[in-house]
């Protein structure tokens, strides 16, 4: 009986939406030949993290086995599934990557930031073409999803056949891209499927899911009926969606303003690789100052409330020249993402302060999701008839509720969150190890993982405030001088009607005086003793104990 193995092995994006990269192996345990699924990232936000730019799985257990990594391949062009791709390029081993065109095509602007050359992405052509990878065979599949060229993998190796689903939807008439093709994939799984690995995002929604071409008539009738100019925010990515607006625009007589820079980007891609051919032609933003406002249509980034896009520089007032005021329309031709929802208000209500009509989701017209809803998760299901499933891209709670409804389904199904070893052989999926994973930090440009305290500082400082004491000593450590303090992000004013910092530096010299050799001699003993005085003076003046940093100079 031969000792080797499949295995998969999730480092992102299995117990949380975004920062997907999940691994297959293949060959004797701990010997594997490995391929890795997705390489994305997930966003910070200034309540956990702040001032960190991106965040993405920590990849140390492949970096220390990047010798055995045969090939990256990419889903599609989603930040959660491709946007690492040039921060962990080189710790990886400079890896094979393969991506279909429009993916490849953004994969290529990323490296290239980090000056990696075009040739290290591969244009895979769609299935049934396969690419050779150790002992794996790997064919993209084209599935629909709110981005084009999206695509499910089939994974072969020599203990049968995987699909790893990816991002996906059952669109018939997705507008732009590779519509849904159930013969085809019906076709693949034929010879039998091991295992469907598959997306759950949406597993608690209980209808089928709505195709793209849903939204363009309400769209079009919403912008007819507007007056002002009319500005619409969408994912950046949804290339159908930015075409449906701008074609409801033509179509109500006014001319089309992209603005944000990964609008153009996302744009520019699919024209570049023939994703898309009859894109409406656009105006500049300089030439859009001169148009009539009811002849003109912005559509513009931000749909998230992310702070330097468009949409929300507009929300501060101007942006490239162009104002929002009483009379105009702006349309969410989107979902707004858990944990967004503060940022996304934050602008409504500006746009209501300068008498904008604002017009989001919550009636269900203007937008649909890119992700398969329960029904047609089960239809999958049944299509594949896999032998068993395995969730993934989901929370835990997404990933628990998935198994069940496999389970519910005389289907096998499995629970593997991040760093949860599962073996595919045998007539079952099994756990068989778990691998320490976490988050990697890019904090301006340099990498730091989520456990070396420095983002926890951060958030301290933020909450508590920063004292920097100085002390000088001389030869015969006694003070030179009184001690100084520095404030930072501290009231000026404490309990006692005094300037706070009077307060302390007064605090500190009393100690200092009569502080005995022990601890003037001993640099530990005094930083520590300093740093207690301040804490405790500041309790008691501001009822806060603020972060200290204590520099004790001695002349020799």
């Amino acid at each position: 009986m031969s000792n080797e193995r499949l295995i998969y092995l999730p480092l992102g994006g299995a117990g949380e939406i975004g920062m997907n990269a999940y691994v297959y192996g293949y060959g004797a345990p701990g010997e594997e030949r490995l391929i890795l699924v997705d390489i994305g990232v997930t966003f910070p936000d200034m309540d956990t993290t702040p001032g960190v730019d991106l965040i993405f799985a920590d990849i140390s257990w492949l970096e220390e086995r990047k010798d055995r990594l045969e090939a990256v391949f990419i889903t599609h062009a989603h930040e959660d599934h491709v946007g690492a791709v040039g921060h962990l390029y080189e710790r990886l081993g400079a890896p094979k990557i393969y991506a279909r065109a429009f993916t490849t095509n953004i994969a290529r602007g990323k490296l290239a930031e980090y000056g990696v050359g075009d040739n290290a992405v591969t244009v895979a052509n769609a299935w049934p073409d396969r690419i050779e990878a150790g002992p794996f065979r790997v064919g993209f599949l084209p599935i629909s999803h709110s981005i084009p060229e999206s695509s499910a993998l089939v994974i072969d190796s020599p203990e049968g056949r995987v699909i790893h689903t990816g991002d996906f939807k059952l669109d018939t008439d997705p507008v732009v891209g590779e519509a849904f093709d159930e013969e085809l994939w019906s076709d693949v799984a034929a010879p039998g499927v091991r295992a469907l690995v598959c997306d759950s995002t949406n597993v608690f929604s209980g209808h089928p899911g709505r195709s793209e071409s849903t939204v363009g008539s309400e769209i079009t009738a919403l912008v007819n009926r507007s007056t002002g100019m009319f500005v619409a925010t969408t994912f950046a990515s949804n290339v159908a969606r930015v075409k449906t607006l701008a074609e409801a625009g033509i179509a109500a007589g006014r001319s089309i303003c992209l603005l944000g820079r990964a609008m153009r980007r996302m744009i520019e891609a699919a024209v570049q690789t023939g994703v898309l051919s009859d894109f409406p032609s656009v105006v500049s933003p300089e030439d859009a100052r001169n148009i009539p406002r009811e002849n003109l249509m912005l559509i513009v980034t931000g749909s998230q409330g992310e702070r330097r896009a468009a949409s929300a520089q507009l929300s501060r007032g101007k942006h490239l020249g162009i104002a929002l005021k009483e009379g105009d329309t702006f349309l969410f031709s989107s979902k707004t993402i858990p944990g967004n929802e503060r940022d996304v208000i934050r602008i409504i209500n500006a746009f209501s302060e300068m008498g904008v009509d604002v017009v989001d989701d919550s009636s269900g017209l203007y937008h649909v999701s890119g992700h398969a809803n329960r029904p047609d998760l089960e239809k999958l299901h049944a299509l594949v008839d896999p032998q068993f499933i395995v969730p993934m891209h989901g929370e835990h709670r997404h990933l628990r509720e998935h198994a069940k409804l496999a389970d519910r389904n005389r289907r096998k199904g499995i629970l593997a969150v991040n760093g949860t070893m599962v073996s595919l052989s045998g007539n079952a999926p099994e756990i068989v190890d778990y691998v320490e994973t976490g988050r990697t930090y890019l904090d301006g440009s340099v990498q730091i993982g989520a456990l070396d305290g420095i983002v926890r500082d951060r958030i301290r400082m933020a909450l508590n405030g920063h004292v920097t004491v100085t002390v000088v000593l001389d030869e015969e450590d006694e003070p030179l001088g009184e001690p100084w303090c520095d404030l930072m992000g501290l009231p000026e004013i404490g309990r006692s009607r005094a300037p706070l910092q009077d307060v302390l530096e007064e605090d500190l010299s009393q100690f200092l005086n009569r502080a005995g050799t022990a601890t003037m001699t001993d640099d530990d003993k005094i930083e520590e003793a300093l740093r207690r005085t301040v804490r405790q003076t500041a309790q008691n003046e501001i009822g806060k104990k603020p972060e200290v940093t204590i520099v004790v100079s001695r002349l020799t």
